[in-house]
C-alpha cells in the first residue's frame, strides 16, 4: 500500500502511456470489432437470418466494395442486424468491413468453382470461400436455412462454429495478421483441417 501511495503519480503516468500506445489501441479496436460481429451473428443465428460479412485485411477488397451500396459507417451490432434484416434492401450480398467501418453492403462476391466443395453448401458459402481464394479476407456467415455459423479464410471454410469458437478464431486471425512485433501467431483451431474436406 505504501508503495502505491508513494509512486502514485508515476503509476498514473505509466498507465496513461499504455492507454495511448498504438499497440494497446489496436488490441482494443480489434476486440470491439470481434465483439460487435459475434453479438450480431449470434442474434441472426438464433433467428435464422442469413448473413455474409467480409473483413478486409492487407489485400484490398475495393472491386467488391464498388459492386455494392457504399455506407462508410461505423461498425455496430445494430447496424449489422439492420443490414441483414430480411426486409432490408441490403440483405442480399455481403457487407464488407474496412477496420471498424462498414464500407459497403449488398456487395457481390465471387463464387468458388472448387469442385471438391460439398453440394450441400449454398451460394453464401461458395461466395465466402470464393473471395478468400482470391484475397486474404476473413468471411463470417450465417446460414439462412439452418442458422449455422461458419468462417472462411484462405479458401477453406469452418462449419458449425459456436459463438465462443467464432470469437476465438477471430482473435487468432487478427493476431496472425498483426504487424510483426515479436508476437507468435497462435495455432489454428482443430476444426480447420476437417472443414477443408
Amino acid at each position: 500500500i505504501g508503495f502505491l501511495i508513494i509512486f502514485q503519480p508515476e503509476l498514473r503516468r505509466g498507465l496513461a502511456r499504455i492507454g495511448q500506445s498504438p499497440l494497446f489501441k489496436m488490441f482494443v479496436k480489434e476486440e470491439k470489432i470481434a465483439n460487435e460481429i459475434v453479438r450480431a451473428v449470434v442474434s441472426m443465428s438464433k433467428n435464422r437470418v442469413g448473413a455474409l460479412i467480409a473483413l478486409e485485411r492487407e489485400m484490398s477488397l475495393k472491386p467488391y466494395i464498388e459492386s455494392g451500396i457504399p455506407l462508410d459507417a461505423t461498425l455496430s451490432y445494430d447496424l449489422l442486424l439492420a443490414i441483414f434484416h430480411p426486409s432490408s434492401p441490403l440483405h442480399d450480398g455481403a457487407a464488407i468491413l474496412q477496420g471498424n467501418r462498414i464500407a459497403a453492403a449488398a456487395c457481390f462476391l465471387p463464387l468458388s468453382l472448387n469442385p471438391t466443395i460439398s453440394n450441400q453448401l449454398g451460394t453464401r458459402h461458395r461466395a465466402a470461400i470464393g473471395v478468400t481464394e482470391e484475397s486474404d479476407a476473413i468471411v463470417v456467415l450465417v446460414s439462412e436455412q439452418t442458422g449455422a455459423i461458419a468462417l472462411a479464410t484462405g479458401g477453406a471454410i469452418e462449419l458449425g462454429l459456436t459463438p465462443q469458437q467464432l470469437a476465438e478464431r477471430l482473435g487468432q486471425l487478427f493476431a496472425r495478421y498483426r504487424p510483426a512485433m515479436g508476437f507468435a501467431a497462435p495455432p489454428a483451431g482443430p476444426w480447420t483441417a476437417a472443414a477443408r474436406k
